[in-house]
């Protein structure tokens, strides 16, 4: 009972301290995985906590569960509407780039290591794949706002490659078990099986899941449970018929998150708090399992790995995998960037010694060391990379908190709340619709009525019932601060107009040039024929001495654009890119060679002006001696 007692205190110790030490995260930007894998390190053998744990398939299938449960939460807070936006691009990373950088990380091994080429490939798989909890953190806690389509390519391509990385560290771990008697064919089959087993399983148990809950009348507090045990269900089923578990249980999430489901606020903040702990437990027990005394050894050849795998592997893949799309060089640049190695690349390290592989701890090792040197180096310089490179855009304004009503028949209202932004629209004079009047508000810590208040002041905090189709007039209404912001103004214009003006009256109202084609479209279409239905917040448009922003979307439609009358560019030209595009590529060499063909255009008339002036001077003396 002591010994019980005992090891529930060192976890609950483990656990409070992981979470009070992430406010040193919070205060000097560290990327907070790496505090969470400190603890574990300094809990573990070598650490001043002394604790021996070494049961690795413990630590698998803890690391499994933890996993399932953060992959189900990224599917279940992802929108359609980012797949809309980059759906072909990150899945392109989530499997091209995956197998181009564990060649490339391969290769490298086999040089700095000395490793036979499975193996060498196998250390490539390993750490393959970015980690999803890291780059959630970092995108969606760390406050980094960017455009929809960088945002929404990198959180896509997170969730989804890890089954890409598991397939190739599996395969290479059988066939070097093996001896190598896999044949292609098996391989093949075995990915066809684990890809296609992990969708239809994930769209099957999102469905079962989205039906249990609507449809099943249970206490209000089950509702959480069953959705945990659903997706838990479904991720066993999934990997123990042949197909990728961890593909499933993200699709499952995907459908279900993106359904009309009961009480879904709620079980987003379960599953979010349940996400947070497993991000916890899976990154202090991969730091208990550690062993630091070992890492010296191999400290060299892993930074070689590391560098490679930043500097090269990462940004070729990308660079690769994105050049059929549209992404500007420091788009590429950033994504390529926050490529952000973590548990799933120590996860996979296990395996090796699951199968009983002879240099297991090795394999290990190594992955340890980069998944450091990734979160120190990458992890510590996303959001000053973020601003060099001018892809932080102003963040939408919404309300800071939101509750669903369950209600007896088809009503389907949401208790709201606001704070009151300096210059939104009801603290600068407009008038407050009978609709949105606040049920309550909270001023200097004093609750009030709309009765008691005569006018809304910027700081106060106020609740309102509302149905869900409003919420996004409320947020002009009550949050909105891009009307005089200077920020916002630079990025979104000077004045908003409404999509559906055709180009020929804006090119009458502000006397701008007109092509007569585009005379009878909109400003909608105008931007959808120019950036063939991808169009995003943010993309700009030059008419003549003004710019054309896309301001405002609904599900794909453009409502409003943004007017510049003295346009900037915050995204658009690039700060010294890492990675260019391959059609700035093609320029730059077109250029050059246009510059060598004319530099040798110039010495070759240099040298006939030359040849003419010593023609027209032994001319000159010819003609000089005859007359003498």
């Amino acid at each position: 009972m002591e010994s019980i007692n005992l090891i529930i205190l060192v976890a609950a110790a483990l656990l409070l301290v992981s979470i009070f030490t992430s406010l040193i995260s919070f205060r000097i930007g560290a990327p907070l995985l790496l505090i969470f894998l400190g603890v574990g390190l300094a809990a573990g053998e070598d650490g001043i906590g002394g604790i021996d744990f070494d049961n690795t398939p413990a630590a698998f299938l803890i690391g499994s569960v933890a996993l399932a449960i953060i992959l189900f939460e990224s599917g279940f807070d992802t929108r359609f509407s980012s797949y809309r936006a980059a759906a072909w691009p990150a899945l392109t990373l989530a499997t091209a780039g995956v197998v181009a950088t564990t060649a490339l990380v391969g290769t490298a091994a086999r040089y700095a290591l000395g490793l036979p080429w499975q193996e060498a490939l196998l250390v490539g798989a390993i750490v393959s794949s970015t980690d999803a909890a890291a780059v959630f953190f970092l995108l969606r806690v760390g406050g980094i706002t960017l455009r929809d389509r960088v945002r929404s390519t990198l959180e896509i391509e997170s969730g989804t490659n890890d089954p890409m990385s598991i397939f190739l560290t599996i395969a290479l771990v059988e066939l070097i078990a093996a001896g190598g008697a896999e044949s292609p064919w098996d391989l093949l089959l075995m990915f066809a099986t684990q890809i296609g087993g992990g969708v239809l399983f994930g769209l099957a148990g999102g469905w079962l899941l989205i039906l249990a809950i609507n449809r099943i009348r249970l206490e209000q507090g089950l509702y959480p449970v069953v959705s945990l045990s659903l997706a838990l269900f479904i991720f066993a089923v999934a990997g123990t018929l042949g197909g990728s578990g961890f593909l499933a249980v993200y699709v499952a999430g995907l459908i279900a998150g993106n359904a009309k489901l009961r009480g879904a606020q709620s079980l987003r903040r379960f599953h979010n708090g349940l996400t947070w702990l497993s991000q916890i437990v899976m990154f202090v027990m991969l730091g208990l399992l550690a062993t630091p005394s070992q890492f010296p050894e191999l400290l060299a050849p892993a930074a070689l790995l590391a560098l490679v795998l930043i500097l090269v592997a990462r940004p070729l893949a990308v660079w690769l995998c994105l050049a059929p799309f549209r992404f500007t060089a420091n788009e590429t640049t950033f994504i390529a960037w926050v490529g952000l190695r973590g548990a799933v690349s120590i996860l996979l390290a296990i395996v090796p010694t699951l199968f009983g592989l002879p240099d297991g701890q090795t394999y290990f090792n190594i992955a340890f060391l980069i998944v450091l040197m990734s979160l120190l180096v990458q992890g510590w310089t996303i959001r000053p990379l973020a601003h060099w490179l001018k892809l932080i855009v102003p963040p939408r304004i919404g309300p800071v908190d939101r509750v669903e009503l369950e209600l007896p028949g088809q009503a389907d209202y949401e208790l709201v709340a606001y704070t009151i932004r300096e210059h939104s629209p009801v603290v600068t004079g407009h008038r407050l619709p009978r609709w949105a009047r606040p049920s309550l508000i909270i001023r200097d810590g004093q609750v009030q009525t709309v009765h008691t208040v005569r006018h809304l002041q910027a700081g106060d905090l106020v609740y309102l019932f509302t149905a869900p189709s409003r919420v996004a007039l409320l947020d002009r209404l009550f949050g909105e601060t891009r009307e005089l912001a200077e920020d916002d103004r630079q990025f979104f214009g000077d004045l908003s107009l409404k999509a559906d003006i055709t180009v020929g009256a804006l090119a009458e109202l502000y006397g701008l040039p007109l092509s007569v084609r585009n005379a009878k479209l909109t400003l909608a279409d105008l931007f959808r024929q120019e950036f063939r239905d991808s169009v995003e917040v943010g993309d700009r448009l030059r008419m003549g001495s003004v710019e054309l922003i896309a301001r405002d979307m609904d599900e794909g439609r453009l409502l409003t654009v943004g007017l510049a009358l003295e346009p900037a560019t915050p995204t658009a030209g690039p700060r010294i890119p890492v990675i260019p595009r391959p059609g700035d590529l093609l320029h730059a060499l077109e250029a050059a060679r246009s510059r060598f063909y004319f530099r040798l255009w110039q010495r070759r008339q240099r040298r006939q002006a030359r040849r003419a002036e010593r023609r027209a001077r032994r001319a000159l003396k010819r003609s000089g001696g005859d007359r003498g």
